[in-house]
């Protein structure tokens, strides 16, 4: 079983769409039973609450209910037990970092790194500046190269 977490500040935009994307590759491509997926933030602003509505929204929009994920915070155990801790932003990487055991950095990467081609490390956060499709769009790209990476790697 590989075990992913995808993770950004608050857990109700960008790492439950990353959640709910990938949940949904992994399962077209039969995976289901071989890849374990999670999601988290850095902060507790959301613990307990659903996606933001229009992170959903974007998401029905595009075949995919993310309405049933609620919010938790990423902890130090969070890199014993996941393979792959995907920080959305450098902000929450740094974040991630200072919770990290040392013996584990080398499950810590930034999502946008699975999508060279958008030219960007940073997936923007859509929760005050909006753009929410655009988001959708650069979490597709990356969960696509996160999957193929996993499959080269470990299936």
């Amino acid at each position: 079983m590989i075990n992913v977490v995808f993770v950004c500040l608050g857990n109700i935009c960008r790492s439950p769409t990353a959640e709910g994307v990938f949940r949904g590759l992994v399962h077209d491509a039969g995976l289901d039973q071989d890849i374990h997926i999670d999601s988290a933030g850095t902060h507790a602003y959301h613990v307990g609450s659903p996606p933001d509505a229009r992170a959903q929204a974007e998401a029905k929009r595009r075949g995919n209910d993310i309405s049933h994920l609620r919010g938790r915070q990423a902890c130090t155990a969070d890199f014993q037990k996941f393979d792959y801790v995907l920080a959305m932003d450098g902000q929450n990487h740094q974040n991630l970092l200072k919770i990290c055991p040392p013996e584990h950095l080398e499950k810590l990467y930034m999502f946008l790194d699975f999508a060279p081609a958008l030219g960007i490390r940073d997936v923007p956060d859509p929760y005050y500046e909006g753009g929410f499709d655009g988001v959708y769009d650069m979490i597709e790209d990356a969960a696509k190269g996160l999957l193929a990476d996993i499959q080269k790697k470990h299936l």
